[in-house]
């Protein structure tokens, strides 16, 4: 009897040994010698045991064994595949409920609306999702919008602004493949193809082209199917357009950047420059949002032909020249000075556009 009582205290100190070691092993954070951040795949199908090795593998936790155990012990907590981040020393515990909750890394990017696909390519770069040019090659299939814009050289105009989440393997054409679908997405809940604008004589790539002149023009959405509106009036008159955005577009595309167009920009000699070329541009400008969508889709029906900013973030908008010279002046004095744009505006208030 004593024997077996003695067996029976040492199997007791035993086992308490052992949970000793499992809960050391599992409760502290363990940074090793892996880099600061490091990214963990978890295939899809890995076993409990090889998920452990992986961790092991990569330095993550410090024994294999310990975490098979803890893991035998909530053997009914499902482990979910997908690539993990630890920028951090973790306990093996924690590790554990992390795969166990499928928190897996996704990076989180917002894109604007009106950005230019150069604007969201440096973003997707700072972001470190993929590297400007990388993205900037990619936007260049325009295989992906054939049946909109046969002719489209790019996919500015069709790279939908929303805020959008990868993985650490997002690959740019993968960036980009999903940015127009999400813009297809929208553009088929407009009902686009039975719209006014085409009964204006407008084709779909020639309505996102004026959605991007609408979405750089003014920050409101109340005033965007006015705004469109505007530019409808204009083309069917055969009216220069006279848009400040496109020749800061045509500047761009020339390397030469602006934030504040000046008057002596206007006389850039590019297809982009509406001071110069009638009509529309040859392909939109910006990338524009659901709103400026539906304002170049269904304008608004008036008898405006221009406007002109006024101090609130909105436009005064006219129907004649003379008022619109009048809201340039009036524009002028709510100022405390001028800007470069007014100085042109106010040097040739006879060629002044909508903007």
């Amino acid at each position: 009897m004593r024997r077996l009582g003695l067996l029976a205290l040492l199997l007791i100190a035993a086992i308490g040994a052992g949970a000793g070691w499992i809960d050391s092993q599992i409760s502290r954070p363990y940074r090793g010698r892996r880099p600061e951040k490091v990214f963990v795949e978890i295939p899809h199908g890995t076993s409990r045991w090889n998920i452990a090795g992986i961790l092991r593998h990569d330095d993550v936790i410090r024994n294999r064994l310990a975490f098979e155990l803890f893991s035998l012990w909530h053997l009914r907590t499902p482990l979910q595949a997908g690539e993990y981040y630890v920028d951090r020393p973790v306990t093996t515990r924690e590790m554990f409920w992390q795969i166990a909750q499928g928190k897996i890394y996704t990076h989180t990017v917002t894109i604007p609306e009106g950005y230019t696909m150069f604007d969201i390519a440096a973003e997707m770069d700072h972001e470190g999702v993929c590297g400007r040019e990388n993205f900037l090659t990619a936007a260049q299939d325009g295989a992906l919008i054939a049946d909109l814009a046969p002719n489209a050289k790019n996919l500015e105009g069709f790279l939908f602004p929303s805020t959008y989440e990868f993985t650490h393997h997002t690959t740019c054409e993968q960036v980009v493949k999903r940015m127009v679908q999400n813009f297809r997405a929208v553009w088929e809940s407009l009902n686009a193809s039975d719209a006014n604008a085409f009964a204006q004589g407008l084709s779909a790539d020639q309505v996102v082209t004026l959605a991007s002149l609408v979405e750089r023009e003014t920050p409101r959405r109340d005033e965007r199917p006015l705004v469109a509106g505007v530019f409808y009036n204009r083309l069917k008159h055969g009216g220069l357009l006279q848009c400040d955005p496109t020749v800061a577009y045509a500047l761009e595309l020339e390397g030469h950047p602006v934030k504040v167009v000046h008057a002596k920009d206007l006389q850039v000699d590019s297809a982009y420059n509406t001071y110069r070329s009638p009509g529309l541009p040859p392909g939109p400008i910006a990338n524009p949002g659901e709103a400026s969508l539906r304002a170049a889709v269904t304008p608004a029906v008036t008898d405006y032909m221009y406007f002109v900013a006024n101090d609130a973030g909105g436009h005064f908008f006219s129907k004649t020249l003379a008022e619109h010279n009048r809201n340039v002046a009036k524009y002028r004095k709510l100022l405390s000075g001028e800007t470069p744009v007014e100085e042109a505006a106010a040097k040739k208030p006879q060629h002044r556009g909508p903007s």
